[in-house]
C-alpha cells in the first residue's frame, strides 16, 4: 500500500491508513463492482484520509475511485464520509469549459441563428460617442443622432488586421504572382471612413467578387491585363519553331522481294522443231509426194527461230496446218 501524505507532510494515522477494506467495501455496498487495486491514501487532516482506488470502468482509463473516511482522536471507529469517481492524472477529460461566447467561431453562425454580441463589447461603442471615423462622426455631429452602436477604433483596427492576414491581403499567393494590385485596378470599390485607405470591395464577378480586398492585394483579373497577341491561347504561348531540336532520323532501308508467280501452264501443247520435222516426215501423203520445198524451211526456220528467243509459242495443230498448206502448194501433183 502506497501511504502519501499531504504537502505538508502530514503524517497518516495509522488507524485510517489500514483502512483499505473498510474504503473498499463501501464501494461495494453502493453496487460498484469495477473497482481495481488500491492506489494509495492521502491525508487530508488529523481525522480524515482519502483512499483510491482504480477504476475499471471501460472507457474511463486513468480514472479513480475515491473514498473519503475520518475518525476522531479518542475513538478506533472508522466512519464513511463520501465517495466519488474522479479523473487520475492519466485519464482522458474533456477539454476546460469555456462560455459559449468563446467558443463561437467564424463559419459556424447558419440560416436562421441568433447571435448577440458578447457584453460590454469592446468592439462597439454608443453612437454618440466620437468613434475617430470622420464620416459617422460628422454625420452623427450634424444630424444629433446616430446608429445605436458603431464600431469603435478597437474593433477597426482588429477588422483590418484580420484582412490584411487574410486570403485576400497582400502577402497572399494570389496578390504575388499579380500584375498590379487592386488600388489601380477599375473594379476596385473603395471602403468609406477611416478603412478607406487601405480596404475596398471587389466588383469583379469572376475574381473575389463581394469580398473585401487590401488596397495592395492582386490577381490575374486586374482591369488593364492584356491578352497576348498573335496566335495562341492566354493561358499559353505560341510555339517558337527556333527553339526546337531538330533530329535526323535514320532513313529505313526498303527490301523489295520478287517473288516469281508460277501462272497455270496452258493445256497446249509446244511444239520444237525437231518433233515438228518428225511429224511432217510422218504426215501420210495420199497421191502426193512429200519433198522438202522452200516453204517447208521457211516454217521450221520459223519454229526454231521462236524458240531460241522465247517470244513466240505455237500449238501442234497450227505447226502442221502451215506444213501441210506450205507441202501442198510447193509440191506438184503427180
Amino acid at each position: 500500500m502506497h501511504v502519501q501524505s499531504a504537502p505538508e507532510l502530514r503524517p497518516v494515522r495509522p488507524l485510517l491508513a489500514d483502512a483499505v477494506e473498510v474504503a473498499r467495501q463501501a464501494l461495494t455496498d453502493l453496487g460498484e463492482d469495477r473497482v481495481g487495486p488500491h492506489l494509495g491514501v492521502t491525508a487530508d487532516d488529523d481525522t480524515t484520509v482519502t483512499h483510491r482506488f482504480a477504476a475499471t470502468i471501460p472507457g474511463y482509463h486513468g480514472w479513480q475511485w475515491e473514498v473519503v473516511l475520518s475518525a476522531l482522536p479518542d475513538t478506533d471507529r472508522v466512519t464513511v464520509n463520501e465517495s466519488a469517481l474522479l479523473p487520475g492524472p492519466e485519464a482522458l477529460v474533456a477539454p476546460e469549459w469555456l462560455p459559449w461566447d468563446q467558443r463561437v467561431r467564424a463559419g459556424d453562425l447558419s440560416p436562421g441563428d441568433l447571435l448577440a454580441p458578447r457584453a460590454d463589447d469592446p468592439r462597439l461603442v454608443p453612437g454618440y460617442v466620437a468613434t475617430g471615423d470622420p464620416v459617422v462622426d460628422e454625420v452623427a455631429f450634424e444630424v444629433g443622432l446616430g446608429r445605436k452602436q458603431v464600431m469603435s477604433l478597437e474593433g477597426r483596427l482588429e477588422a483590418a488586421q484580420r484582412w490584411f492576414d487574410g486570403d485576400h491581403g497582400p502577402d497572399s499567393e494570389m496578390a504575388k504572382a499579380a500584375p498590379s494590385t487592386c488600388s489601380l485596378c477599375g473594379f476596385y470599390l473603395p471602403l468609406a471612413g477611416s478603412l478607406r485607405a487601405g480596404f475596398g470591395v471587389c466588383g469583379n464577378e469572376l475574381s473575389a467578387d463581394g469580398q473585401v480586398v487590401h488596397a495592395q492585394f492582386g490577381c490575374g483579373a486586374h482591369s488593364d491585363t492584356e491578352l497576348p497577341t498573335g496566335a495562341g491561347t492566354p493561358k499559353f504561348d505560341a510555339y517558337d519553331d527556333g527553339a526546337l531540336e531538330v533530329v535526323d532520323l535514320p532513313t529505313r532501308t526498303e527490301v523489295v522481294v520478287d517473288v516469281a508467280v508460277s501462272e497455270p501452264a496452258e493445256e497446249t501443247e509446244v511444239v520444237t522443231a525437231e518433233v515438228e520435222a518428225e511429224r511432217v516426215e510422218a504426215a501420210p501423203t495420199e497421191g502426193v509426194e512429200a519433198a522438202p520445198t522452200e516453204g517447208a524451211d521457211t516454217v521450221s526456220a520459223e519454229i526454231v527461230e521462236a524458240e531460241s528467243t522465247g517470244t513466240a509459242e505455237r500449238t501442234s495443230s497450227d505447226a502442221v496446218d502451215e506444213a501441210a498448206e506450205a507441202g501442198t502448194d510447193s509440191a506438184p501433183a503427180e
